[in-house]
C-alpha cells in the first residue's frame, strides 16, 4: 500500500512540474507542443541522415550507369542516351515541387516523405523485375563486349514506367526529408540553432556516402552486365531506408501545413491590381497587419521591406475596406496582411539568385554523362582489373567529404577570425560560398576541357564503340572530379541553407524544392545545349563535337562553351547577390501562456 502511494506521489509531482517546449512552433505527432527533451535533436537527425545514405545508393544505383544502360541494353547512341539521362534526371528534381507544394499545402513533410518513399520503392522493384524477365535477354548480354537484342515496344515502354516512377518518388520526396532533418533542431535555442546549420552540411556528406557504395560496388557489377542484381540491391536499399524512416515516427518534431500557397500569392496579386491607383503609405505602421490570431503565411510574420512597392498596395487600408472590417466582412481578395504580401515579395528576391544557379546546374549534370562516356573511351585498365568509367564519381564523393571537413574545421574559423567574431554564422555566407561554387566549377569546365584535347592526342580514330580507345590513363579525370565535387559543397549546400533560411516560414519545403529544381532545368538545359551544339556542329558531312565515336568530335570545345557561360553567371550572379536583401521576422508568434515551458 505505501509503495502504491509513493508512486501515486511521484506522477502527481510530475504533473505539476511543467517541462521544456521547443520554442519554434514544432509539435508531436499528436499534435501537442513538442518536448525538448524527448523529441527531435540528433536522435531523429541521425535517423534521417541514415535514411538519406540509404535513398541515395538507390537512387545513385540506376542513375549513376543509366547512360551505359541506353547504349548497351536499349542500344541507343551516345548524344541520345545523354539526352535521355538528362530528360530523366530533370525530371526527378522537377517532381521536387509536386512533393513541396503536396507538404507545405495539405499533407506536411512526414505524410509525403512517406508516400513518396512507398512510390519510390515500388519504381525501383518494377525496375529490377522488368530487366530480369524481359531487358536482359540474350542472358548475360549488357556488359562491354555483348549487345541485347531488341526490345518491343511494351518492354520499352515497361522500362521508362518505372524509371519515372522512380523518378516521381525520389523527386516528391528529397526536397522534403532535407527540411524535415531541418525541423528536428529549434532556431531558437543557441545549441540546436547551430545543430541545424551542421545539418545541411551533414546531409550532404551523408547523401554522397549513400551514393558510394553505389558508384564502386553496384556500378562494377552492372558495368559487368549484372543489371538486375544491381537494381534489386537498390530496391532492398530504398525498402530499408522506408523502415528506418518509420521507425523514428514517435520522435520527430512536426510543423503543420500552412494550406495552398498559390491562393495567398494570388490574393495578393488581385488585391494590389485592384488598388492601382492607391498610394502606399510611407510609414509600415499603417499598413494592414491581420487580426491577431491570423496566421496566414503559416509561421512567423515578416516584417515589410522596401522594394516591389507595387505589392504593397495589396496592405493598404482604404475606406471600403474600413468600412467591410466594421461590419465584420474581410474580403482577402482586396485587402491582405503586409506579412502576406512580404511572403510574395520574399519568392520574388529569390528568383534571380535561383536562375543564376542552373548553368551551375548544367556543369554539374556532365559527370552523370558526357564524363562516363569521356572516361570510357580512355585506358581503363591497370594490370588486367579494369575501372568502370562511372566509378570515377568517387573522386567526386571522396572531394565532397574532404571539402565539408576542411570548410567546417579550417576556412570558416579562418574568416571568423578575420572578421574578429565568435558568432557561430560568422564564417562566409551563402551567398558567398555560391559564388565561390561558381569559379571552381569554371575550373571543372576548362580541367576537363584540356584532358579531353590529350584524351584525343592518343586516341584512336578507327574505332567500333571506343571504349578504352585511347592510351590516356582514365586517372586524368581525376581533377575535373575533384573540382565538381568541391565546386558541390559550396554551391548545393549553401543553396540548402539559404533557400531554407530564406523561404517564408509556410515554404520551407518548397524553399529546399528550388534548389532540386535548379539541377532539373539544369539537366533540361543540358539536352537543349547538346541538341544545338550537334544541329550546329554537324554539318557539311562533319561528324560534330559529340559523334557517337568521340575520337571524331571534339568533346572539348563543349567543356570550354560551357566554362564561358558558367563566368557569364557568375557576373550575372554577382549583381544579383549585391541585390538581394535578406528576409526580416518578427518574434515569434507563442502560443502558449508560459514562455518557455508546456505541461505534461
Amino acid at each position: 500500500m505505501s509503495m502504491a502511494c509513493l508512486e501515486l506521489s511521484k506522477e502527481v509531482k510530475l504533473k505539476e512540474e511543467d517541462v521544456e517546449c521547443t520554442k519554434d512552433g514544432s509539435v508531436d505527432l499528436k499534435g501537442n507542443a513538442a518536448i525538448r527533451e524527448t523529441s527531435g535533436k540528433w536522435v531523429a537527425g541521425f535517423m534521417i541522415l541514415l535514411n538519406q545514405a540509404l535513398a541515395t545508393l538507390a537512387f545513385f544505383g540506376v542513375g549513376v550507369n543509366m547512360v551505359l544502360f541506353l547504349t548497351r541494353v536499349l542500344k541507343e547512341n551516345n548524344a541520345d542516351a545523354a539526352n535521355s539521362v538528362s530528360k530523366w534526371t530533370g525530371t526527378v528534381y522537377i517532381c521536387s515541387l509536386v512533393g513541396a507544394f503536396l507538404s507545405d499545402s495539405y499533407w506536411g513533410r512526414f505524410k509525403t516523405c512517406a508516400i513518396f518513399q512507398v512510390i519510390y520503392v515500388t519504381g525501383l522493384s518494377l525496375l529490377a523485375l522488368a530487366s530480369q524477365l524481359y531487358l536482359l535477354k540474350p542472358k548475360g548480354c549488357g556488359n562491354r563486349t555483348t549487345l541485347c537484342g531488341e526490345h518491343s515496344t511494351m518492354e520499352v515502354g515497361l522500362f521508362y514506367v518505372s524509371v519515372y516512377m522512380i523518378a516521381l518518388g525520389y523527386g516528391g520526396y528529397q526536397p522534403n526529408i532535407a527540411t524535415f532533418g531541418a525541423d528536428q533542431f529549434d532556431e531558437q535555442h543557441p545549441g540546436e540553432c547551430s545543430s541545424k546549420v551542421a545539418f545541411f552540411s551533414y546531409f550532404y556528406l551523408f547523401m554522397n556516402l549513400g551514393s558510394l557504395f553505389s558508384n564502386t560496388i553496384l556500378d562494377y557489377f552492372e558495368d559487368e552486365g549484372m543489371w538486375a542484381l544491381g537494381f534489386w540491391a537498390s530496391a532492398a536499399s530504398a525498402f530499408a531506408a522506408l523502415i528506418l524512416f518509420l521507425g523514428g515516427t514517435a520522435r520527430y518534431r512536426h510543423f503543420k501545413s500552412s494550406g495552398n500557397p498559390l491562393s495567398r500569392f494570388g490574393q495578393v496579386l488581385v488585391a494590389a491590381t485592384k488598388k492601382g491607383k492607391v498610394e502606399a503609405p510611407e510609414n509600415e505602421d499603417d499598413f494592414y497587419q491581420g487580426e491577431d490570431d491570423d496566421d496566414t503565411t503559416g509561421g512567423r510574420k515578416m516584417l515589410h521591406t522596401h522594394g516591389f512597392k507595387f505589392l504593397d498596395r495589396a496592405a493598404v487600408v482604404t475606406s471600403k475596406e474600413l468600412e467591410s472590417q466594421k461590419q465584420g466582412d474581410h474580403n482577402p481578395w482586396r485587402l491582405c496582411p503586409i506579412s502576406q504580401v512580404e511572403e510574395v515579395k520574399c519568392i520574388l528576391r529569390l528568383l534571380p539568385i535561383w536562375l543564376c544557379t542552373i548553368i551551375y546546374s548544367v556543369v554539374f549534370t556532365q559527370m552523370a554523362s558526357l564524363f562516363v562516356e569521356q572516361g570510357d573511351a580512355m585506358k581503363t585498365t591497370i594490370a588486367n582489373f579494369r575501372i568502370p568509367a562511372a566509378s570515377m564519381s568517387t573522386f567526386d564523393i571522396l572531394s565532397v567529404a574532404g571539402v565539408i571537413f576542411l570548410n567546417r574545421r579550417v576556412l570558416n574559423p579562418l574568416v571568423k577570425r578575420f572578421k574578429k567574431c565568435k558568432d557561430d554564422d560568422a564564417g562566409l555566407t551563402e551567398l558567398q560560398r555560391m559564388g565561390i561554387g561558381l569559379v571552381i566549377a569554371v575550373m571543372a569546365m576548362l580541367s576537363s576541357g584540356i584532358v579531353e584535347c590529350y584524351r584525343l592526342k592518343y586516341a584512336s580514330n578507327d574505332c567500333k564503340h571506343c571504349e578504352g580507345s585511347s592510351s590516356l590513363n582514365i586517372f586524368w579525370q581525376v581533377p575535373q572530379y575533384a573540382f565538381i565535387g568541391a565546386s558541390e559543397v559550396f554551391m548545393y549546400v549553401a543553396q540548402l541553407e539559404f533557400f531554407n533560411a530564406q523561404a517564408p516560414d509556410g515554404l520551407k519545403s518548397f524553399g529546399s524544392a528550388l534548389c532540386m529544381t535548379s539541377i532539373s532545368l539544369g539537366n533540361y538545359v543540358s539536352s537543349f545545349l547538346v541538341s544545338i551544339v550537334m544541329k550546329i556542329s554537324a554539318t557539311d558531312n562533319m561528324p560534330g563535337w559529340i559523334p557517337g565515336n568521340l575520337n571524331k568530335g571534339h568533346l572539348d570545345r563543349f567543356y570550354f562553351l560551357l566554362a564561358g557561360l558558367t563566368l557569364l553567371d557568375l557576373v550575372a550572379y554577382i549583381a544579383c547577390a549585391k541585390w538581394y536583401k535578406n528576409i526580416k521576422h518578427s518574434e515569434k508568434i507563442q502560443e502558449h501562456e508560459e514562455e518557455d515551458t508546456c505541461e505534461v
